[in-house]
């Protein structure tokens, strides 16, 4: 059976970084069998989210026919793809799109992302368009069985994950430091030497 997922559009109180609270309305995407699935599981994921009240605005079917999160991502970016197929009765290439939700920090790695994604494409495929979404988060439903346990503990890893470009910049930089300290140690000690 094929995923559907629903975005859900949730109204609630939220607490800025500077400690004002304002009223946000946010989008989050779920699998769901059905729209009575769907607003019983974002009540439950709401619910362990946030104490405050919340409503429940807007549940629509999202045109999405994959989802990826990606290490090191904190964005979520739609990208539309056109996979060209060549009729042989008309001659002519057709192409159909797809969407896919791809996690990324900017616009080139969602391009970077989507490419990796498609890669076990057999078909040619092009990507017209790649934008922002609004989505804040994803909850994919996993139903408890031993396969399924593995792949949330991966989704959540995936998810949980923080970019690293700062953390890689502070450790090449420390790199350096202690690189030019052994330089000045090695020289000081030739210098002694001679």
């Amino acid at each position: 059976m094929s995923q559907t997922w629903y975005e859900c559009k949730v109204k609630y109180r939220k607490t800025h970084e500077t400690g004002e609270q304002k009223v946000t309305t946010e989008s989050y995407l779920l699998d769901a069998i059905s729209y009575t699935e769907a607003e019983a599981r974002i009540n439950e994921e709401m619910a362990a989210y946030t104490s405050e009240e919340f409503l429940i605005t807007n549940i629509k079917v999202a045109n999405l026919s994959e989802v990826h999160p990606f290490e090191n991502s904190d964005r979520w970016f739609k990208s539309k793809v056109a996979l060209i197929a060549f009729d042989e009765n008309s001659g002519k290439e057709r192409k159909t799109n797809t969407y896919l939700l791809v996690q990324a920090n900017d616009v080139k790695e969602a391009y970077d992302h989507t490419i990796e994604a498609m890669k076990g494409t057999m078909g040619d495929y092009t990507i017209p368009v790649i934008s922002e979404s609004l989505i804040i988060d994803v909850f994919p439903y996993f139903s408890g069985d031993e396969g399924d346990l593995d792949q949330l503990e991966k989704f959540n890893s995936l998810k949980a994950s923080t970019p690293k470009s700062n953390v890689y910049n502070e450790d090449l930089e420390a790199l350096d430091a202690f690189e030019n300290e052994e330089a000045g140690i090695v020289g000081a000690l030739e210098g002694e030497e001679e």
